[in-house]
């Protein structure tokens, strides 16, 4: 089984995987939701452990079992699993309204000249507005949850022209990617801070409520085989890498050669890739609604 969709460490198990793998508890995950802008997804439970994902502010991740400042489970969003510091963690939460279109951030006050920081929130994040208030534009009101049972949770404000409703559901995955231009490349990446290829590709289809996994290889196993030319929206494949097609010409990705996302031709991208013993594209494939 890959380890990273199958929610078991040895010591504790999902319940659903009784019979299937060997573990001291099998349990039913508790829903949780990362309360920071941005929370490391690790393989193992230490600072030190290679980063697998990242989890943006307002999504959900199941617990299956909490020990020594970490807790072990899974990305609601695809069902990654891995370990998060216990404390970027809320369970006394509203459920997501709303998600983060542009760079943005919050304040305590829902005042344009305020005199409170500023403190960023990420693209990708998502956020439960509770109300909204007028100062030159709408500030939406949104819950801040506590992390901790000695803390407790505070409403903080930001700029409603950044938010979008969950409801509304996007229907082009490349206008979902431009969102990102110019973000800075990061490897294991998942926000408006840094994003990674993969990143990039299921941030833009899971908008479009198309479902993608969140590493490469595992986007490349999961969608059909486009026929015919290149489209907008599909999908073409190296090792180790994927990128949109943005128009019959032209690609839209999170690449290291330009540290950001950006355009690129597809016949430059293949050739540089080529030359840097990337090798050639692995396949070309389609998403849909339809996808795993």
């Amino acid at each position: 089984m890959d380890r990273r969709l199958t929610p078991a460490n040895g010591s504790v198990a999902h319940a659903a995987l009784k019979g299937k793998v060997e573990a001291a508890a099998f349990v039913a995950p508790t829903r949780h939701m990362i309360a920071v802008p941005v929370a490391p997804l690790l393989s193992q439970p230490a600072i030190s452990a290679p980063r697998d994902r990242e989890l943006a502010f307002g999504e959900g991740f199941d617990v299956l079992e909490k020990r020594n400042g970490w807790a072990f489970g899974q990305a609601t969003r695809d069902g990654y699993v891995g370990y998060v510091p216990e404390d970027v963690l809320a369970t006394d939460f509203l459920t997501p309204t709303h998600r983060v279109i542009a760079p943005t951030y919050w304040r305590s006050e829902p005042r344009l000249k305020s005199a409170y920081e500023p403190m960023p929130l990420p693209i990708g994040a998502k956020v439960s507005v509770r109300t909204s208030h007028h100062d030159h534009c709408d500030w939406a009101e949104i819950d801040w949850p506590a992390t901790s049972p000695d803390s407790t949770g505070s409403a903080v404000y930001v700029p409603m022209p950044q938010l979008l409703p969950l409801d509304q559901i996007a229907t082009d995955p490349v206008a979902e990617a431009e969102r990102y231009l110019g973000i800075p490349y990061l490897w294991a990446g998942n926000s408006g801070f840094g994003i990674d290829c993969s990143g990039l590709v299921q941030a833009a289809l899971l908008a479009c409520d198309i479902p993608c996994p969140g590493d490469s290889d595992l986007q490349e196993a999961a969608f059909a085989v486009a026929s015919g030319g290149y489209k907008r929206g599909d999908l073409l494949f190296w090792k180790g890498h994927v990128a949109f097609v943005a128009d019959p010409d032209r690609l839209i990705h999170a690449n290291a050669h330009h540290m950001a996302v950006a355009y690129e031709p597809i016949a430059d991208t293949i050739s540089r890739i080529a030359a840097q013993d990337g090798g050639p594209v692995t396949s070309h494939k389609r998403p849909s609604q339809e996808a795993p």
